[in-house]
Formats: structure tokens, C-alpha cells, sequence
């Protein structure tokens, strides 16, 4: 037969396991959520940031587009004129 004391030292083993996993896997779980956060943050940040760049790539395209040759039929003076304007 098992002695009293061997069986309090089993069944403290036992709680004192079951309350440090509980406890571990409440900090590992609380360190995965604030890294979630923080991923979604900054992929809110790259998702801005493309999408700044890509707005500005587009204006860059259409002022690119402006016709300089005035032999040209489509030249406009008028948009040539306000580029060089924005520009300085």
C-alpha cells in the first residue's frame, strides 16, 4: 500500500503541473495576440504605403504622357505651361 505522504506528493505534483501549463499557455497566448496586432499594424502600413507609391507612379504617368513637340497635333500648350509651373 501507498503511504499517505507519497500520494499528497503525487496529487501536489500533479495540481502544481496542471497550474504552471495553465499558466504558460495564457503567456504564450497573450505574446501571440500582441504579435498578431502588431503584424496587422504593420501590414496596414506596407498596404499605405504601396498605395501611396502606386498614386504617385500614376501622376508621374500622366505627366509623362504631356506632349512636348508642338509639330505635334495633340500638343497642348495650356497643360505644358502648367507643368512648368508646378514644377518650379
Amino acid at each position: 500500500m501507498v503511504s499517505s505522504t507519497v500520494n499528497v506528493v503525487r496529487y501536489t505534483a500533479l495540481f502544481s503541473g496542471i497550474a504552471y501549463g495553465w499558466y504558460h499557455r495564457r503567456s504564450l497566448q497573450a505574446s501571440h495576440d500582441q504579435h498578431k496586432l502588431e503584424a496587422a499594424a504593420h501590414s496596414r502600413e506596407k498596404l499605405i504605403a504601396d498605395a501611396k507609391e502606386a498614386w504617385k507612379r500614376r501622376n508621374e504617368a500622366a505627366d509623362s504622357s504631356l506632349i512636348t513637340d508642338p509639330e505635334d497635333p495633340r500638343f497642348d500648350l495650356e497643360k505644358l505651361i502648367a507643368k512648368w509651373e508646378k514644377s518650379t
